[in-house]
């Protein structure tokens, strides 16, 4: 009997400390974190500001031997900005300094905002990894695959072994390329086409749809327009266009002031110039590819999901904490914590993780993969990079770059403007890793 009285008194007892947990638990998860960019002390939250000195040198370097005109960097952890300055110049023709508030073009870092939009819909059910893209684009619904080319120097095209599926559009394995930056005959189609001078975007997936697949579905992984496709599902799906949906649904709820694709003339006096590394190694204002020489005044009339954006370091910070947070900021829920997850795991298999595809240091390889619209680093002593397992990232154009690190909980902005560098140039996104590491110092605080 008295045994029996134990029992129940310890049953009572464990129940009680579940339920406290649980409601502990409950609360942390109601506990939004808010905004402040006030730096703290770096020891509070386990840095050495000793050794983050070693970041601002490094930057300070870039700028005085002129492999970048300025910069800003933004470091946080746990919600807590750590580190926030800015080196050289926004504009060095009129000595401009740059400033916390300066206007970047983001270039591909569009492609994980574009990816919480499309997931913002799968929250809502409009769509499924699964789904053949040509349920929501009934003009791929007649795609062909390019495969090789005949002894009468026309293109042989075959059927894909599969429809391109959603999922594969979310990590560059659905068969697309981007005409720029490969030499096959596909990408010349992608080149002679003018995608990007498209006047809409269905006038963009139109044109796509006449251009067969550089390979069969899921075969390959080939950095391409898939974000730009996505773009016009999102608009398809919403009934909105994508600035307005982006506004309405990320930018605005986040506090994302200055986001969005292009730049109104009360801000224009903010907007960095761009600049492009000269035969000699110098930075020169103007360069070759006027694709990327858009202007920026005016909203376009293709807005690219994959590299239409501009912000300032502040307002991508505020994107980037949303995801370290699980999808939350401010009080303002825009994903689920397990659609952040989705996001952020390694989709590809071991077949496309061979160091074969990359796309600038971006090296898909064991350890480093590629989630959806972003790289995943899944096992990092395999990868051979610092960062804590689950980092997720990408990069821009013109070197914008950007890291959330989900183990540490670190988030990482960094952003300067100089397009073409060359290998040899120093590469600041990889750099800073080491740096920002290396100044960890206590983790576990």
């Amino acid at each position: 009997m008295r045994d029996t009285r134990v029992r129940r008194a310890c049953s009572r007892t464990v129940a009680a400390f579940a339920l406290v947990a649980c409601c502990a638990f409950a609360s942390a998860q109601q506990t939004a974190r808010t905004i402040d960019l006030t730096p703290v002390k770096p020891e509070s939250v386990g840095f050495s500001s000793e050794r983050l000195e070693r970041l601002h040198t490094l930057m300070q370097d870039a700028v005085d031997h002129q492999q970048v005109a300025g910069v800003v960097t933004l470091l946080a952890r746990h919600g807590k900005v750590v580190d926030y300055r800015t080196y050289g110049m926004r504009d060095i023709a009129s000595k401009t300094a740059m400033t916390k508030d300066t206007i970047f073009r983001d270039y591909s870092m569009t492609k994980p905002v574009t990816a919480v939009a499309m997931l913002e819909l799968y929250e809502q059910g409009k769509w499924l990894p699964s789904d053949p893209i040509s349920k929501f684009i009934p003009e791929f619904a007649h795609l062909k695959v390019f495969n090789g080319m005949g002894a009468d120097g026309k293109m042989i095209l075959i059927d894909p072994i599969h429809p391109p599926t959603m999922a594969e559009l979310m990590t560059h394995t659905a068969g697309f390329t981007y005409g720029i930056f490969g030499d096959t005959p596909v990408d010349k189609i992608y080149r002679d086409a003018h995608l990007f001078a498209s006047t809409s975007l269905h006038e963009f997936v139109t044109k796509l749809a006449d251009i067969p697949l550089l390979y069969q579905p899921g075969t390959r992984w080939v950095y391409s327009v898939s974000m730009d496709v996505q773009g016009y599902i999102v608009e398809k799906l919403s009934g909105k266009s994508l600035p307005e949906y982006m506004r309405e649904n990320i930018y605005t709820p986040l506090g994302m002031k200055d986001a969005g694709f292009f730049v109104p003339q009360d801000k224009w006096s903010r907007f960095a110039t761009v600049y492009w590394v000269d035969p000699n190694g110098g930075l020169s204002a103007t360069g070759p590819e006027t694709v990327n020489h858009r202007d920026f005044d005016k909203e376009p009339a293709m807005p690219s999901g994959g590299g239409g954006m501009v912000s300032t370091i502040e307002d991508y910070y505020r994107f980037a904490q949303m995801l370290a947070d699980g999808g939350e900021l401010n009080g303002k829920r825009l994903l689920s914590p397990a659609t952040v997850k989705l996001m952020s795991s390694n989709h590809l298999p071991p077949s496309l993780l061979t160091g074969e595809f990359r796309i600038g240091s971006q090296v898909m390889r064991p350890g480093f993969g590629y989630g959806y619209n972003c790289a995943v680093v899944y096992d990092p002593p395999e990868a051979n990079l610092p960062d804590g397992k689950g980092t997720f990232f990408w990069d821009g154009a013109a070197g914008t770059w950007f890291w959330i690190d989900p183990t540490n909980d670190v988030v990482f902005v960094g952003m300067i403007q100089r397009m073409g560098a060359k290998p040899e140039s120093e590469n600041l996104q990889y750099l800073s890793r080491g740096v920002v590491y290396g100044a960890l110092v206590d983790p576990q605080k």
